[in-house]
Formats: structure tokens, sequence, C-alpha cells
């Protein structure tokens, strides 16, 4: 037991030599972090991980595949000793101790110069966290991911304190599920003045956001009311030009039958900074949260996403249901439950099976999921039955019956 807590240090290791000994799975964990900090890496080991061998293949380290010779800590700044033998371990330790090099070891830390805290980053800020007696990486690990998620949702720092940079971010918010949104996303909503939200966005998270965020409703409602593209843009322009940071949250992913690179335009024609958080995609998300792969081995080599929102007889049609009929992979559909029987009728007419399985998943990763099955000739009635509403993801092909339902 050591009498006295570590010192913390932060290490600037760009260009100096870090000689990490054994390459197993410790070492597949910790070289990521000294490539990333620059450190000039040499592994010694006779053998080492697919992934560590994988980085030596690429130049970020090289690897002297031998074992541990007296003098290769000679000119070392750092050391990692991440060996099966114990022996062999308080051997190196001795010599970095020797050449006055700190050290840490996996296999026995009260023996170490040096302990690798749990480290977290967020937004050019480094939590690193180290336990006052000996490590417990536990215990470390679990502060750093309470700091590090707080720094990152804003709850952390002072309204008054956060970093807020005015202009617009389009946010795929992805699916519906809060936790499903992407961590820059939910930092930028935190530092947001304006949300100007999509229906299906994930709304929940709406209500963590502090009373003076104005909350704005851009819903485009199916059949109902709307807010006018225009309006959405004139909005965004408008709240930007005012100093305001805007966040702009979108369901599933900007860019995927989200209108925002329209956004992105008319806030580049305006002048307006745009900053652009991709989300996931309710075309991949949805069927999987339903148990559905859109591609699996030996079943589907590929996946097409097209919208329904126009019918294949509508001569604004810019789908090519012909050549979709023709396809062996997964074709999903977004934005398609009112016309999936004419749908359906046109892939039947062009050469599809009638006996394709389907499965349409409404409201897919909230707690009001739903997935109904049919076949490619009964969805349209299944739908009518069952009463299937959008929001919901179709998904037609082989990989709907690969997982059974229970």
């Amino acid at each position: 037991m050591v009498e006295h807590p570590a010192y913390p240090v932060g290490l600037r290791l760009t260009g100096r030599r870090v000689v990490v000994v054994g390459g197993g799975q410790v070492a597949q964990r910790r070289l990521p972090a000294l490539v990333a900090a620059g450190a000039d890496v040499t592994l010694v080991s006779p053998s080492a991980t697919p992934s560590v061998e994988a980085m030596a293949d690429a130049g970020e380290i090289r690897w002297e595949r031998r074992r541990f010779a007296d003098g290769d800590l000679a000119d070392a700044w750092y050391a990692l000793v991440a060996t099966a033998d114990a022996e062999a371990n308080a051997r190196i330790s001795a010599e970095a101790e020797h050449f006055r090099v700190w050290c840490v070891r996996s296999d026995d830390a009260t023996a170490a110069t040096a302990w690798t805290p749990a480290t977290g980053r967020s937004e050019g800020v480094t939590v690193a966290v180290l336990t006052t007696d000996t490590p417990d990486p536990r215990r470390s690990a679990a502060i750093r991911d309470a700091v590090v998620e707080g720094l990152r949702d804003g709850t952390l720092v002072a309204p008054q304190q956060r970093t807020r940079t005015p202009g617009v971010a389009l946010v795929g918010g992805g699916p519906g599920d809060p936790d499903l949104i992407t961590v820059r996303g939910r930092r930028l909503l935190a530092e947001a003045d304006v949300v100007i939200a999509d229906r299906l966005g994930p709304r929940d998270l709406l209500d963590e956001l502090p009373p003076h965020v104005e909350v704005i409703d851009a819903a485009k409602i199916p059949y109902g009311r709307f807010m006018a593209q225009e309006a959405i843009n004139n909005a965004l322009i408008e709240h930007a030009k005012a100093g305001k940071a805007v966040v702009r949250l979108k369901g599933g992913d900007p860019y995927v039958f989200g209108r925002g690179m329209e956004e992105l335009q008319a806030l580049a024609e305006a002048g307006i900074a745009c900053t652009v958080v991709p989300g996931i995609s309710s075309s991949i998300s949805v069927p999987g949260a339903a148990g559905i792969p859109v591609t699996h081995r030996g079943v589907a080599h590929e996946f097409t996403v097209v919208s329904g929102h126009v019918a294949p007889d509508d001569e604004r049609s810019l789908v090519d249901w012909k050549s979709l009929a023709q396809l062996r992979g997964t074709l999903v559909i977004l934005m398609g439950v009112d016309k999936i029987g004419a749908i359906a009728r046109a892939l039947v007419a062009h050469g599809k099976n009638p006996s394709a399985p389907v499965a349409l998943v409404q409201e897919g990763t909230t707690a009001s999921q739903r997935r109904v099955d049919a076949t490619l000739g009964t969805v349209g009635e299944v739908v009518r039955t069952e009463a299937v509403k959008p929001p919901a993801v179709i998904v037609i092909g082989d990989v709907v019956t690969v997982n059974p339902r229970p």
C-alpha cells in the first residue's frame, strides 16, 4: 500500500519514445491513446493480438517481435509493462526505476511508479480519475463516466458558463428513443437558446431543456397542420441572426429524407454558419430494434432505402420500382404506410414474389413500438385491418424471417 496519493499530471508525449512490453489485451486497450497523444511507440513482444498487429502494419507503432532485452528502456520517457510473466514484469520495472522512466504495470499497481487513470473526453476537456490509495478501476471508471456525461449533456456546467456558439446546428435526433441521439447532438441541445423540433424527433429530450430555451414546433403531421419549409428556413435564419444558438432537431438523420440540405442551402445563402450532426437513421435502427437485420450473411448482401410518400403511378415519383423489384436484397420503405398497397402491387407487377415477407414497425424504438407482419400480397389489407399508422418503417425481404418471433 502507498502512504500518499498519486500526484496527477498530464504527460505531453508527442514525438517522445514510449515502450510497451507485451502485445496482449492490455496493450490493445492502451495503445490507441498513446498513438493519439503523438507518442513514438515501440512495442516489444514476441506476439500480439490481431488488433495490435494491425496497428503495427499500419505504421502507427513499431513492433519488435522479441522478448524484452536489457537496455530497452534506456532512452524511453514512459513505459507500460503488460506481459503475463510476473518475474519479467518485475525485471522490466526495475530497469525503468534505474533509468528513471515512469512505468505502469498491469499486474501489480503497487509496484509501479505510475498509474493509468480512467480517462474520458468531452469537447476539449480530458477527465482523468484516480483513486487515492491503490487503483480501483471500477470505481474510477464509474466516476469518470458520471463526470463526462455531465459535461456532455451540460448538467455539470452552469448555464451562464456554457460555451455557446451563435449559429445553427442541424441535429439528427435518431429514431425516437431519446437515448439514441448522438453525444454531440445532446450537448448542442444543452447549449441551445432556440430549438426548432420535428414531430418525429426525440420529443422526450425537450422536457430536459432549461425554461429559458424557446421551443418551436415544426411538426409536419401527415394530412394535418404543418409548418411550411420556407417558414422553417426563415425561423432558423431569424434566430441565428439575433445571435442565438439554434438547434434544428430532426428525426433520424438530417440528410435521409429530412430536407436537411434545403435548410443548409438557405442558411448558406443567408451567410449563417451551420453545423451538421448526423443521426441514426430509422431505416436501419428501427428494423434492428424489432429484431430484423437489414443484411444477413447468405440472405441479403445489400439493402435499399426509398421514400414511399409518392405512389408508384404518380408522375412526381423518382423511384424506379421496376428495377427495385429485380433486386434480391432488402427493401426498406420510409413514409410509405398509406401507399404500401399501391407499392406492393407495383412490385408484384414487375416480378416480385407476392409471398415475399414484409414487416411494418410502427413507432420504432419508443415505448409504443409495434411490429406487424404480412406478405407483399397481403400487406395492403393487413395495414388496413391492423390500423397501422405512421410513422412506420416497412421492410421487405427474407431478412424479415431470419430471427423467428417468439
